[in-house]
């Protein structure tokens, strides 16, 4: 202890002792060395320093971030029932793409294989590539609202047809005779029907004739599962025909599902309708396992051939 002005204090580490005579304004003999934020300058404890620092540029990078989420983010994107749809979509195309490269790799051999038969059985090239309809990203008609011509100063359209979906190109190895549509133009396969070759009858009643679509599914085009793409005129035409059917435009097509393995392949209207219904039932009642119900009931579909032509 030291007696000061009479006084008695205790040594202390968080006090300094000095005589009042001594005193000057701003400056204190025996004061702790200046810091910076918050450390002694000189600190030999880097480590430390540069944690206080980065803890320091996270906390403003956080305040950044909920300031640009709370004014930038419109709030219907924070609804749960989107945010839900927002991760199922991101799972359902992790599962294509897994799916698909898994599928490509398992069938190497057919990759091989077919090609040859194919050149075998009949003159023409291997692969068959059509134009499909897929995915109707537009939920609403840009132009559904006439307007004079001087006040309308929206762009043009930029749809030069409109095929209510996304158009793509799907591929497939040949099935049919070269030139199989050329007079006939495009229409249903039936059963026996006289263009699809030898070949081409054992590849449709085993789906293997569909196996180049797994490389849609990695570019996006198309999804595992799903409503099967149908040809633009055909979708203009089933539109007017068949209630419902534009509903199964709003998720990807895929390479099989739900209507595929039950219903087989299109042949008629009432074909049509009744696939649609399935198809929407399969929109209705997503799910992760209701893909992987689908995919393996699609193995049991190749092994017996049901639902062929």
């Amino acid at each position: 202890m030291a007696r000061i002005n009479n006084q008695i204090t205790t040594p202390a580490d968080t006090t300094v002792a000095m005589p009042s005579r001594s005193l000057q304004y701003g400056a204190a003999s025996g004061a702790a060395a200046p810091s910076v934020y918050g450390l002694p300058v000189g600190s030999p404890d880097l480590a430390l320093r540069l944690k206080f620092v980065l803890g320091e540029i996270l906390g403003l990078l956080f305040v950044l971030a909920s300031t640009g989420y709370i004014f930038v983010v419109p709030s219907s994107i924070s609804r749960p029932a989107l945010i839900k749809a927002m991760v199922n979509r991101i799972v359902k195309r992790t599962l294509d793409v897994i799916g698909a490269v898994l599928g490509i790799i398992l069938c190497a051999p057919f990759w091989i294989v077919i090609p040859l038969a194919i050149r075998l059985d009949s003159r023409g090239p291997v692969f068959y590539t059509q134009t499909r309809v897929g995915i109707n990203r537009r939920r609403k008609d840009r132009r559904c609202f006439p307007l004079s011509q001087r006040d309308d100063r929206r762009g043009r359209e930029r749809r030069r047809e409109n095929y209510m979906g996304k158009p793509f190109q799907v591929i497939k190895f040949r099935t049919m005779v070269q030139d199989a549509e050329k007079l006939s133009g495009p229409i249903w396969a039936i059963k026996g029907d006289s263009r699809i070759t030898r070949l081409g009858r054992f590849l449709r009643k085993t789906r293997l004739d569909e196996i180049p679509q797994f490389v849609n599914v990695l570019k996006g085009d198309m999804a595992l599962v799903g409503p099967r793409p149908e040809r633009p005129n055909f979708v203009r035409e089933l539109s007017t025909k068949v209630a419902e059917y534009s509903g199964r435009l709003d998720v990807k097509p895929g390479l099989t599902g739900l209507a595929q393995i039950e219903n087989g392949y299109d042949s008629s209207v009432a074909s049509v309708a009744e696939k649609v219904r399935f198809d929407l039932q399969y929109i209705r009642n997503w799910s992760l396992w209701y893909d992987i119900r689908i995919m393996l009931r699609t193995v049991v579909v190749v092994i017996t051939g049901k639902g062929a032509c």
